[in-house]
C-alpha cells in the first residue's frame, strides 16, 4: 500500500505487509531514531540537494570505475559474467548513486535501500564485498568534491561529512537485510532439525511411533505436541507410542506438555500409550505434581508395540 504526499508522489506504508520495511520491522519512528542517532538533519539534506550537479557528471565514469574493481577480482567478477545482468546492475547502481543526492530520504528511500540489501543477500554477494562497494564511493566521491571545491577544503570536508552520515544510512539499512534473511534461514533450519530429531513413524496402519530423543525444553515439547496431532489426523491413527527412553530429563513444563500431547491425541480418537520412562523422570513426574493417572505408561518400546498392537487387533 502506498499513501500520497502532499506533491503527489508514493510514499511506502511501514503497516503494509507487502512492504520489506513492514517485514523487517523497520518503522519511521526508527528511520526518525536513526537520523537523529548519526545527526543527520535538514542541512545535511541541503549539502547533498547542491551535490547532485556533480553526481549527474560523474556517475556513469564513477560506476564504470567501480565495476572495473569488480571484474578484477574473482569473488565479485563471478556474480557479474551475464553481459546483459551486468549493464542492468550498472544502470541501477547509476539510479543509486544519483539518488544519494535527491533530498528525500523518507520511506520511499528506505525501502528502495532495504530491497537493494535483500537483492544482494539472496545472490549471496557476502558483506565484505558490499561493503568494499560503499568504500568505494566513499573514496571516489569524496576526491571529486575535493577536485570541485579544491579552493575551499572546509566546504568540500563539510560537503563530504553529509555525504558519509547518508552512506553509513544506508549500511545499516543493508546489514539489517542480512542479518534478516540470514535469521530467517537459520529458523527454517532448526524447524528442519527439530522435525528430524522427532519424527513419527507410522509402523503399520492406525498405529505410529514417536521415538523421542535427547533434551526437551518446551518450544521443542510444543512442536512435538503438533507433529504427533498432524500425523494423527493424516494417517487416521487409533493408537500413538510415545517413547522416551531417549530423554535423560524433564521439568514441569514438558510434563504438561506430554500430557496435553496425550489429551489433545485422545480428542482426535487416538490413544496414547508412553514407554521408556527412566527412574529419575518417574521421580521428578510425582514430585511435580503430574497427575500420572492421565499416563499409560509401560516399561520399553517393546512392550509398548505388543500393547498397541493388541489395542488394534481387538478394535
Amino acid at each position: 500500500m502506498r499513501n500520497q504526499s502532499p506533491a503527489g508522489s508514493s510514499m511506502t506504508d511501514p503497516a503494509d505487509p507487502s512492504s520489506l520495511m513492514h517485514d523487517f520491522d523497520v518503522t519511521e519512528a526508527e528511520i526518525s531514531a536513526r537520523k537523529a542517532f548519526l545527526e543527520f538533519g535538514a542541512e545535511d539534506v541541503a549539502k547533498l540537494q547542491s551535490l547532485k550537479p556533480l553526481a549527474q557528471r560523474y556517475a556513469t565514469p564513477m560506476i564504470e570505475d567501480l565495476y572495473r574493481l569488480f571484474l578484477a577480482h574473482d569473488p565479485t567478477k563471478a556474480f557479474f559474467r551475464d553481459p546483459k545482468s551486468l549493464e542492468r546492475v550498472k544502470q541501477l547502481q547509476k539510479e543509486y548513486f544519483i539518488g544519494l543526492t535527491e533530498g528525500e530520504y523518507g520511506t520511499d528511500y528506505v525501502e528502495r535501500r532495504l530491497k537493494i540489501g535483500a537483492v544482494h543477500e539472496r545472490i549471496k554477494l557476502v558483506v565484505k564485498w558490499y561493503l568494499g562497494a560503499y568504500a568505494f564511493y566513499l573514496r571516489t566521491v569524496s576526491r571529486r568534491i575535493f577536485d570541485e571545491h579544491k579552493n575551499d577544503p572546509a566546504k568540500a570536508l563539510d560537503l563530504i561529512s553529509s555525504l558519509t552520515k547518508l552512506i553509513f544510512f544506508d549500511m545499516g539499512l543493508a546489514i539489517d537485510t542480512y542479518i534478516a534473511q540470514r535469521e530467517k534461514v537459520i529458523r527454517a533450519q532448526q524447524d528442519e532439525i527439530r522435525e528430524l530429531s522427532t519424527p513419527v513413524l507410522r509402523v503399520r496402519d492406525r498405529l505410529l511411533v514417536v521415538p523421542i530423543i535427547g533434551l526437551m525444553d518446551s518450544a521443542r515439547a510444543y512442536q512435538l505436541t503438533d507433529q504427533v496431532l498432524r500425523s494423527i489426523r493424516a494417517h487416521r491413527a487409533k493408537v500413538v507410542v510415545l517413547d522416551i527412553t531417549g530423554v535423560p530429563t524433564v521439568d514441569s513444563a514438558v510434563a504438561n506438555h506430554l500430557i496435553q500431547t496425550v489429551q489433545a491425541s485422545r480428542l482426535l480418537g487416538a490413544r496414547s500409550i508412553v514407554t521408556g520412562v527412566s527412574p529419575d523422570i518417574a521421580q521428578t513426574l510425582v514430585r511435580i505434581g503430574v497427575d500420572v493417572g492421565k499416563l499409560h505408561t509401560l516399561g520399553d518400546l517393546q512392550e509398548g508395540l505388543v500393547e498397541a498392537n493388541k489395542i488394534l487387533d481387538e478394535a
